[in-house]
């Protein structure tokens, strides 16, 4: 009797740290294939399904240079397999969306440095106009930095790429959001923006909120509500509307230039 006791008291420990070893073994292992498959993926060249889909919806891949589109597609297949794209009340994400939304976000962050808003690793899809437990409001689109999420309406996500130049567009909105967010968040992609330039944009806005406030002022009322409302609505306006914004606020123009590294008027070969 004495024997199976000890016995007990030996095997018992010894398959608990089997077991432990074995769960923490198996846990590295889903992790590091998780990983592996995840470089696979972006190192692949863009499939011939996802090419498609980018040359006929999207305007800002199909205006850039032909030695650009390679850094394009690249940038896309990394933003694309790095998040989890969400359905909500869509009944499944396509392939449209996947490709269409991270070429949304790459459109803004393109000219910037492995940049490709890691605090946000999800992606959740409407199919509409949906209602938020948190505003009790109705949204087009939101950004949650605490949650990781970006929150889009395909409606609305569709009817922005659908008009290029009314100067709306949900996705650019909600992706100046992330932008803003990203660059205050303490990860690697911490403070990409320049520092100048955001002085400079901080001394614009405080300007230029009162006036819109007023009436009768280039950027849509909405522009008024703050300032992280006034950067994603001058985002919008930056790349549907760049003739007009350059020519009524050129500083403004040119500091969200400088902040983005890039200049759609050059890129759509508008005169100045």
């Amino acid at each position: 009797m004495d024997t199976v006791v000890l016995l007990l008291l030996i095997t018992f420990p010894v398959a608990a740290l089997l077991f432990g070893l074995y769960s923490i073994f198996n846990d590295f292992y889903k992790y590091f294939a998780e990983e592996v498959r995840y470089w696979i993926k972006i190192r692949q060249p863009i499939s011939k399904d996802h090419l498609r889909i980018l040359k006929k919806y999207c305007a800002y891949y199909n205006r850039l240079d032909t030695s650009q589109k390679p850094e394009f597609e690249r940038k896309i297949q990394r933003f694309m397999y790095s998040k989890r794209f969400i359905a909500r009340s869509v009944p499944v994400v396509t392939a449209e969306m996947r490709v269409l939304i991270s070429a949304s976000a790459i459109q803004l962050t393109f000219a910037l440095p492995g940049i490709y808003l890691s605090n946000f690793d999800k992606i959740l899809i409407y199919a509409d106009s949906y209602y938020s437990q948190i505003t009790k409001k109705y949204h087009l689109g939101e950004v949650n930095p605490r949650a990781g999420m970006i929150i889009l309406s395909w409606h609305h996500f569709v009817q922005g790429y659908g008009d290029l130049d009314d100067g709306y567009n949900v996705a650019i909105h909600e992706m100046a959001h992330a932008i803003h967010f990203e660059n205050l968040i303490k990860n690697d992609e911490v403070a990409f923006l320049d520092q100048h330039a955001l002085s400079s944009l901080a001394q614009i806005t405080n300007r230029e909120l009162p006036k819109i406030n007023r009436g009768r002022h280039l950027l849509r009322s909405y522009a008024g509500t703050n300032q992280y409302e006034f950067f994603a609505v001058t985002l919008e306006y930056f790349f549907e509307k760049p003739v007009e914004l350059n020519a009524e606020i050129p500083d403004l123009y040119q500091t969200i230039a400088a902040l983005l590294r890039q200049d759609p008027l050059k890129l759509y070969n508008f005169s100045n």
